[in-house]
């Protein structure tokens, strides 16, 4: 399976698959600003993956995977939630480091080497920022009693159950401000502009919009 796709095409197919599960409809805007990269260089893959029969661009422009495309897209996703797990599970690396290594070696795993992380790890459990294979939408989240924490209630406490994880500047700062997966947050303050006054065990900050809206949380029920 690996040895006829190219780091770029797991990369953009499973850009799209990531995208469609968070609910997001995919077109070239979407893939140019989650890549970071040009929107000449999208349609030039995106011609290329068409060609190799990975995906589906319908006349409106939305971008839809193939059952070739989707299975290369979550083998890919499958390897990166592995490697996370592995290095946090097994090598002690900090929640906060493992994406960036992650997205370096899930293009290196053999299907041999992916067999064995499957044995030891499994596949259903979290990665260290909580987070499944592959994300869910916020409906579903909400069905599961989890909102993010800019919409959290002043005055409660939350356990933190996930964490956007493609960003490491962000992952860093929430570290630094006693955000981290199972941990637990108090919303001391709504502020006007949107900003969020919380108190961790890491003291009393706040958080801007941006941030807050990438921390997934579930009230803790009773007192604060």
């Amino acid at each position: 399976m690996k040895a006829d796709i190219s780091v770029s095409k797991e990369d953009y197919l499973k850009a799209i698959l990531e995208a469609e599960s968070e609910g997001q409809t995919v077109i070239s805007a979407t893939l140019a600003h989650w890549l970071a990269v040009s929107a000449p260089a999208v349609s030039m893959a995106l011609r290329r993956l068409k060609r190799d029969g990975y995906v589906e661009v319908k006349a409106d422009g939305v971008v839809r995977l193939t059952a070739k495309g989707h299975e290369a897209a979550y083998r890919t996703a499958l390897r990166h939630h592995l490697i996370e797990r592995m290095l946090s599970e097994m090598f002690g690396m900090p929640w906060y480091e493992v994406h960036d290594e992650a997205e370096r070696l899930e293009h290196a795993v053999s299907p041999a080497f992916e067999a064995l992380l499957m044995k030891r790890l499994g596949e259903k459990g979290t990665c260290p920022h909580g987070n499944a294979v592959l994300p869910e939408t916020p409906e579903k989240r909400k069905k599961r009693g989890v909102r993010p924490l800019a919409e959290a209630a002043e005055g409660a406490r939350y356990t933190v159950t996930s964490l956007y994880e493609r960003d490491p500047g962000l992952l860093k700062f929430l570290h630094r401000t006693g955000i981290e997966p199972g941990g637990t947050v108090r919303v001391l303050q709504r502020n006007y502009d949107k900003t969020v006054g919380i108190e961790t065990v890491a003291g009393q900050f706040t958080i801007g919009p941006a941030a807050a809206e990438k921390v997934q949380v579930r009230r803790v029920q009773g007192r604060g």
